[in-house]
C-alpha cells in the first residue's frame, strides 16, 4: 500500500511540474490506473465513490468490463 501511494504521488508531482496543477479527475484516474492491476476489489470500490455510479447497472458495467479485459487474455 506504501509503495501505491508512493507512486501516486510520484507521479502527481511529475504532472504537477509539467502543468504546474494536477486537477481531482487527473488523480482519481492515476488512482484508478494503479489499483487496477494490484486489486480488482478494491479498483471497484474507489470506481464506485469516484465515478459516482448512480445504480446497480453502472456497478455491474463496470465488473463486466473487468471480466472482459480478464477473459481477452490481459491479465495483470
Amino acid at each position: 500500500m506504501e509503495n501505491l501511494v508512493s507512486e501516486i504521488e510520484d507521479e502527481a508531482l511529475i504532472m504537477g511540474k509539467a502543468s504546474r496543477e494536477v486537477s481531482t479527475s487527473q488523480l482519481g484516474e492515476l488512482v484508478l490506473e494503479k489499483l487496477y492491476p494490484l486489486d480488482k476489489v478494491a479498483y471497484i470500490r474507489f470506481a464506485s465513490v469516484y465515478r459516482h455510479f448512480e445504480n446497480l447497472d453502472e456497478f455491474v458495467n463496470e465488473v463486466n468490463k473487468l471480466e472482459e479485459h480478464k477473459l481477452g487474455g490481459n491479465n495483470e
